[in-house]
């Protein structure tokens, strides 16, 4: 599993012209899957991301939550996320899961923040989906199950 999570001022999420998703102030999180992942990785990681403290407190320092600012989460399958450029200039994704397996985990994720976070926005797995975002500090980290 691997995720880039980007603390933003705002953030949405379209498809084909209709805004599907969006978020004030929290987390955006795109999500990628390989076929070796699993529903205990998923809850390992939704409760990691509340603790996760890159909000900074009065003092300018990441000392508080998303549930400390009151901030909302945006989760958009991202399959690019799996990229192998080792050999030639085109990307293979080979390492990506399978689309069936990973919109299940994507749901599975979903979910679980919905449980944790109380609401959660969401792109539409498989499609053609324009983002935009403001990333507030930038602040962006980089999780993968293979450093874990």
């Amino acid at each position: 599993m691997r995720m880039v999570i980007q603390r933003v001022n705002h953030a949405t999420v379209t498809v084909d012209g209709q805004q599907i998703g969006r978020i004030g102030r929290g987390l955006l999180v795109f999500l990628g899957v390989a076929d070796t992942d699993n529903k205990e990785m998923v809850d390992k990681y939704v409760k990691k991301l509340a603790g996760l403290r890159i909000f900074e407190d009065a003092e300018g320092k990441t000392n508080l939550s998303i549930a400390d600012v009151g901030g909302e989460v945006l989760v958009v399958s991202q399959f690019t996320l799996y990229a192998d450029c080792k050999k030639g200039n085109r990307p293979s994704f080979t390492k990506a899961g399978s689309p069936e397996f990973a919109n299940e985990l994507y749901e599975y994720f979903k979910e679980k923040c919905a449980e944790t976070f109380g609401k959660v926005e969401s792109g539409s797995f498989g499609a053609d989906m324009k983002v935009d975002l403001e990333n507030d500090g930038p602040f962006t980290v980089l999780w993968d199950s293979e450093w874990w």
